[in-house]
This record gives structure tokens, sequence and C-alpha cells, in this order.
């Protein structure tokens, strides 16, 4: 039998991708697994400081890390609640990247992630952070279509 000790769960904050959480309770449990929770708030930087100030892009930036923050404690409470084995992390970035450097970083056995179906050009321009994931992890990755949850 495969040993899980360590499930990443990249969770975007929206109720859609919280709809996941049964199943990654389901199978953490049933490893007795570590639960990394992370979520990746997009660099603003990336798009230019031409329009916006300098110290107003640093300070937005700050606000939204901490909005994160605080929609992860929000989880944590709500729908992963009494599960000991939590670990919580916010960073900034690229959502792709930052996940497959935490599944390094964090010796990560199993990501778990929900999907979100774009589709046509939205999917061209923006592509799909779990496509992404599953094409370049170096650990299994179990995908769940969180829009066909009810």
């Amino acid at each position: 039998m495969a040993e899980i000790k360590k499930i990443l769960f990249p969770c975007d904050l929206s109720e859609t991708g919280t709809k996941v959480t049964p199943y990654l309770l389901s199978v953490a449990e049933a490893y007795d697994s570590e639960i990394d929770l992370l979520h990746v708030v997009d660099d603003l930087g990336q798009w230019g400081k031409a329009y916006i100030p300098h110290t107003s892009m640093d300070a937005f930036q700050g606000e939204a890390l901490k909005a994160a923050e605080q929609a992860m404690d929000k989880i944590c409470d709500d729908q992963l609640q009494g599960y000991s084995k939590l670990q919580k992390k916010v960073v900034s970035g690229d959502p792709a990247t930052e996940i497959l450097k935490t599944i390094e970083s964090e010796d990560i056995d199993l990501v778990i992630m929900g999907t979100h179906s774009r589709r046509g050009l939205e999917h061209m321009i923006m592509g799909s952070v779990a496509e992404n994931v599953v094409k370049k992890a170096s650990v299994p990755v179990m995908t769940v279509n969180a829009q066909s949850l009810k």
C-alpha cells in the first residue's frame, strides 16, 4: 500500500474550490496524513507599475495576502475543523509554479485539488492551474471537478 504522509491541498478559497474538502478529508483520514493547505495570491507586480504607484501596489498586495489568510482560517474553522494535522501557507506568485515548488520543498506525497473547467478562449489565454500541475508534478495528483458537486 502506498504511504501518503503529506497531502497538498492548493485552494483558491472559492466556494467551488472548497467543495473538494470532503474528498481531501476522506483520503487524509484513511492514511493519517498531514494536510498542507496552500493558497497562492497572484503577484500583482507582474502586471507592471506603469499606472499604479509602487507603494500603492505593495500595500494592495499586502492587503490581498492578509485577506487570503483570513479566508483560509475560515475554511479551516468551517470545513477542516478538528483535523489536527494541518499546516497553512499563503504565498504570492504564479499559482502553478508555487504549487510545484511546494511539492518539492515540503516533501508532498499527493496533491488533491479542484478543477474549474475553463473552456475556449479563456482556457487558451489563462491556461489551467490544475492541468499544469498534473503535467509537471513529481507526485500523483487527484483532481476533483468541483463544479459537478452539489
